[in-house]
């Protein structure tokens, strides 16, 4: 799960700004349910379940509150989302805490707001499967790498849900549990456990309405009026990285590549030119993980790896390239992943 699901600020070297993505969650404690004991039943249950997060959270219209928890870590955000026949999606998120942050969407249509530099950025959305949203792909596709468990009932913000846990089926990711609305599907709060069973991140919603009137004039009007804002729009294309010379072939099961694309960084000294950094990510369903390839600059970084919750990174130096892996995965997971990078320079 991706921007705005959650806001992960990994420190490791100097990496580029566009690895730092904001978003939320809660605190819950766990129940504990009987659970159905034809397995056949909790697939095509959970299947369905996982389809319904999916399309709830483009369909349905809510306005709620729902905090993010890291450790120590914990941000409260606002959303605001409206579904219309006629012009598509509008969202509002809105952070709460710390220095004010708000982003507005229109369709693709991407415009976040930093008040404190009367900056506004404005971009394609890329990533689809942003907290209350879930998949990257189908539920059935989830399922080949994720074992279902029906858990019954529980309340979550006030409202009934259904319970469901999704356990890895290898070590190669982390197990999540989900609750969501009943009656629309919802996704009401999302964890991820550890082997263990501890929680190593949550999202939930503390105050949620769901099936509110479409309100999106404050979103219509913010994205016109843009009147002392300095407007940038980072040039972010599609890229082909096997024409680049890269081979990433991952043996890690699941996990598929989504996509391709080059970003430019700013370079560490004024007036020089940006460094073109690559982006592939890839995507099991419900974890991705994204390998970033940019020029050696000045030797100033270092290889090494580290973690926040269960965000993992690792960076490794390939000839005249830094190699940087980021994950909501296992160490390990992004290792392999490493080791089935293999460069060759292109004629």
């Amino acid at each position: 799960m991706q921007t705005p699901r959650l806001i992960k600020t990994t420190i490791w070297g100097r990496l580029p700004a566009f690895l730092f993505c904001a978003a939320v969650l809660l605190s819950a404690t766990p129940r504990v349910f009987a659970q159905t004991d034809d397995p056949l039943v909790a697939r095509r249950t959970a299947a369905e379940l996982l389809d319904r997060i999916h399309q709830a959270a483009q369909q349905q219209n809510y306005e709620g509150a729902f905090v993010y928890q890291r450790g120590n870590f914990v941000q409260t955000s606002r959303i605001s989302h409206y579904a219309t026949r006629a012009d598509g999606e509008f969202e509002q998120l809105e952070s709460l805490d710390g220095k004010p942050r708000k982003m507005l969407r229109h369709n693709e249509d991407l415009y976040t707001f930093v008040p404190e530099r009367h900056l506004c950025v404005v971009e394609k959305r890329q990533n689809k499967d942003s907290f209350p949203a879930l998949l990257a792909v189908s539920g059935e596709q989830v399922l080949s790498v994720y074992e279902p468990k029906l858990l019954g009932d529980d309340r979550v913000a006030g409202i009934d849900s259904q319970v469901i846990e999704l356990d890895p089926k290898d070590a190669y990711r982390f197990a999540y549990k989900l609750w969501a609305d009943k009656k629309t599907g919802l996704l009401l709060r999302a964890q991820t456990l550890d082997p263990s069973g501890q929680v190593l991140e949550q999202l939930s919603f503390s105050q949620i309405r769901i099936g509110v009137p479409v309100d999106k004039t404050p979103i219509v009007n913010g994205i016109r009026n843009l009147t002392g804002w300095t407007v940038v729009r980072p040039p972010v294309e599609p890229v082909d990285m096997a024409a680049q010379g890269w081979l990433i072939t991952p043996t890690v099961p699941g996990f598929h590549k989504i996509r391709e694309l080059r970003r430019p960084m700013a370079a560490r000294d004024a007036g020089q030119p940006t460094i073109p950094v690559d982006q592939a990510v890839f995507s099991d369903g419900l974890a991705a993980i994204s390998v970033f390839v940019e020029p050696v600059e000045n030797n100033t970084r270092k290889e090494g790896a580290g973690s926040s919750g269960a965000t993992h990174v690792l960076v490794k130096r390939r000839g005249d390239f830094w190699i940087t892996l980021l994950g909501e995965v296992p160490q390990t997971t992004l290792q392999q992943f490493a080791s089935a990078i293999e460069y060759k320079a292109p004629k």
